[in-house]
């Protein structure tokens, strides 16, 4: 299992929102868009609309823990990019993971047999 690196450069998050395919629920939005390699690489996004410093951070810090957790149930040579919706900014961890994994089966990008094992 190869795992994640991380969306650093802005031409690769346009590039994910102007290509990828995106859907949302009502505290995360996913762009996901095939990358040709190995691993997938992982973006989090959270505007100054959805707080300030120590608010944003806190949540993308959950939003990375929950996919490192269940990093193996997704699919490999993704890029991946979430964005976290205003309403976001007072849920708990439990509910961004379920925003989370949501997201991943709206995509159809979590492989059901590992989805199985993990519960």
């Amino acid at each position: 299992m190869k795992y994640s690196e991380s969306l650093k450069k802005t031409k690769d998050f346009q590039n994910v929102y102007r290509r990828g395919k995106s859907y949302a629920n009502r505290y995360l939005v996913m762009y996901v868009l095939s990358n040709q390699t190995e691993g997938n690489r992982l973006g989090i996004s959270v505007s100054k609309k959805v707080g300030n410093s120590v608010i944003r951070h806190h949540l993308t810090r959950l939003i990375r823990e929950s996919y490192r957790l269940h990093e193996d149930m997704f699919n490999s040579g993704l890029d991946i990019v979430v964005v976290a919706r205003s309403t976001a900014k007072d849920i708990s961890y439990h509910e961004v993971e379920s925003a989370l994994l949501h997201l991943g089966g709206l995509h159809k990008i979590i492989s059901k047999e590992k989805k199985m094992e993990s519960f």
